[in-house]
């Protein structure tokens, strides 16, 4: 399991940018709306989430030791888990998710972003 981060603190490090979000979510949810600068790797169909992942990340997360926080819909969604214990399969160092999701984070009041993966 990743380790987790917290509404609060993701809010910081975005706002700092200190960190890669990657939003798991299918492309037209992640075009519909996303946390702000958010990148997407689809996780869904979760059959396909390794490949995705295998596809994109080389291409989004050049650096093997960037700090990364995976997010998808919500608590019970895994598109992020799976997505996210891939890239640490492959390589990637400093991986954590956000459970709650971007349900959690637009009840918040938090701004999102629409638009072009």
């Amino acid at each position: 399991m990743l380790p987790l981060v917290t509404r609060d603190d993701l809010e910081a490090e975005i706002h700092r940018a200190a960190v890669v979000v990657i939003d798991t979510m299918p492309t037209a949810y992640y075009e519909r709306e996303h946390l702000p600068g958010a990148l997407n790797i689809p996780g869904f169909p979760y059959e396909e989430a390794a490949r995705f992942t295998d596809e994109f990340a080389p291409r989004l997360l050049p650096e093997l030791t960037a700090p990364i926080v995976v997010y998808c819909a919500n608590t019970p969604c895994r598109n992020s888990e799976l997505v996210g214990a891939r890239l640490v399969e492959l390589g990637y160092t400093q991986v954590r998710k956000y459970r709650e999701g971007i349900e959690d984070w637009v009840s918040a009041g938090l701004p999102t972003e629409a638009g072009p993966a």
